[in-house]
C-alpha cells in the first residue's frame, strides 16, 4: 500500500473534486505543514504532494521512502530538483492547466485599472454622484484598450494567449525578446523598445535567476508612455520598492498585481501605503483560481500520480525520468 502525504491541501478550493486513486492508498491531507513539522510528516511517506511547501536536500535525505513530490502548481522553485534527480526522487508538475484564468485574470485588471472601474465605484459609494449634480462626472481617467499598444513579456501558453485577447480587442500586441537577447526572430521586440512603445507591460515569465528583478528602476526610466505594468506571474519579477517610486513619481500610470515576493504580504511592506491608491490593484495570488482551472488541476495532479505508481511518468521536472515504484 503506497503512502501519500498532501502537505498543504488549503491551498487548494475545498470546491475540489478529488476521485479516487487507481491504486491500493492512504491518504494524509494536511491543511498546512510548517518547516519543523515536515521531516515527521514524510519520513514514512512513498509520495508526497506539495504546493507551496519547500523540499530541499535536508529533507529528501532524512526521507528514504520518497519516490514522488508531485508538485500541485506549475512551478517547481519550492523543490531542489538537484537533490532528487540525486536521490532518485521523480518531480512531477501541473501544466497548462490556467489557460484561461490567467490571461482572463490580466484582461480584469487591465479593464478595471485603465478604465478607473474601482476608483469609480468608491466615489459612488462615497456620495459623489449625488455631489455632481449631473448625469455624470469626469474625475478619473478613462482609455479604451483599442487602439493600444500591448508589450508581452513571456512567450509560453499563457503569454500567448494574452496576446491573442489583446489582438482580438483591437489592440496592437509586442511580444518582448528576452531582456538583453537579439536577433530572436520577426516575431519578437526587443525588450527595450517593448518598455518604451508600450501602454501596457505585462509579465508571463517565470521566476529564474536571470528573471528576478527583470523590471527595475532602470527599466521604469524606459517607459516613455507612462503605462500600467501587470504582474499575474511570479513576485520577485518587479522590483518592488522600485515600483513604488515609478507609481509614486507618474513614471507608470497604475499596477495591477496578483503576486508579491513575500506572500502574504507582511504589515512592513511598502506597497501596503499604495492600497489606498486609485491606480494600484492587489489581489492575493488568485488569478489561477477559477473553478475550472483548479479542478482541471487536481484531476491532472491525480493522473501524474497514477501515472507513476504505473511505471509511466509523465510532467517529469528534472533530468530523472524513470520510474521507482
Amino acid at each position: 500500500m503506497k503512502r501519500i502525504l498532501f502537505l498543504d491541501r488549503g491551498t487548494i478550493s475545498p470546491r475540489a473534486q478529488f476521485r479516487p486513486l487507481t491504486f491500493e492508498h492512504e491518504l494524509v491531507a494536511f491543511e498546512t505543514t510548517r518547516p519543523e513539522q515536515l521531516v515527521d510528516r514524510i519520513a514514512d511517506a512513498d509520495i508526497v504532494i506539495t504546493n507551496k511547501v519547500r523540499i530541499g536536500p535536508e529533507v529528501l535525505a532524512k526521507s528514504p521512502r520518497v519516490k514522488l513530490i508531485a508538485v500541485a502548481a506549475t512551478g517547481t522553485d519550492v523543490i531542489d530538483l538537484a537533490a532528487c534527480d540525486e536521490r532518485g526522487v521523480v518531480v512531477s508538475n501541473i501544466r497548462n492547466y490556467a489557460l484561461h484564468t490567467v490571461p482572463e485574470h490580466t484582461f480584469a485588471l487591465i479593464f478595471a485599472l485603465r478604465r478607473s472601474i474601482v476608483a469609480y465605484r468608491e466615489s459612488v459609494q462615497n456620495g459623489r454622484w449625488q455631489q455632481s449634480g449631473q448625469f455624470c462626472y469626469f474625475d478619473f481617467p478613462i482609455r479604451d484598450l483599442a487602439g493600444s499598444t500591448l508589450g508581452v513579456i513571456g512567450d509560453g501558453v499563457l503569454g500567448r494567449e494574452v496576446a491573442r485577447i489583446g489582438t482580438a480587442l483591437g489592440m496592437r500586441v509586442l511580444m518582448s525578446a528576452y531582456k538583453g537577447v537579439d536577433n530572436m526572430g520577426p516575431l519578437y521586440t526587443p525588450f527595450d523598445e517593448v518598455l518604451a512603445q508600450s501602454d501596457i507591460v505585462t509579465l508571463h515569465c517565470p521566476l529564474t535567476p536571470a528573471t528576478r528583478k527583470l523590471i527595475g528602476t532602470r527599466e521604469f526610466a524606459q517607459m516613455t508612455r507612462h503605462p500600467l505594468v501587470i504582474n499575474t506571474a511570479r513576485g520577485g519579477l518587479v522590483d518592488e520598492g522600485a515600483l513604488a517610486q515609478a507609481l509614486g513619481s507618474g513614471q507608470i500610470s497604475g499596477a495591477g498585481f496578483d503576486v508579491v515576493t513575500e506572500e502574504p504580504m507582511p504589515e512592513s511592506h511598502e506597497w501596503q501605503a499604495l492600497l489606498r491608491l486609485p491606480n494600484f490593484l492587489l489581489t492575493p495570488h488568485v488569478a489561477w483560481a477559477s473553478d475550472e482551472a483548479i479542478q482541471t488541476l487536481v484531476d491532472q495532479l491525480l493522473d501524474n500520480i497514477d501515472a507513476f505508481v504505473a511505471g509511466a511518468p509523465r510532467n517529469v521536472v528534472g533530468k530523472f525520468s524513470g520510474s521507482r515504484n
